[in-house]
């Protein structure tokens, strides 16, 4: 298949998948640090409930085919 033909194939995310990302992303880096920090859970159990957030909102953008993997959604928790 050619190039053009593969981009062709490549969909852009609903705005609405968008905003609902966005909003997990944003919990996954500031809102559920902040929460853990407050009610005093280990630093393991926060990030493993950081990767599940990120997860889902790579999920959530690319439509839901990551098929257990995270697919690029243009952000990097590095």
């Amino acid at each position: 298949m050619s190039s053009s033909k593969a981009l062709a194939t490549v969909q852009q995310p609903q705005p609405t998948a968008l905003i609902i990302g966005t909003g997990l992303a944003f919990a996954s880096l500031i809102l559920l640090p902040a929460i853990a920090a407050q009610m005093g859970v280990g630093a393991a159990l926060t990030g493993a409930m950081r990767i599940a957030l990120m997860r889902a909102s790579s999920r959530v953008i690319s439509g839901g085919n990551a098929n257990g993997e995270t697919a690029p959604a243009g952000f990097s928790c590095h």
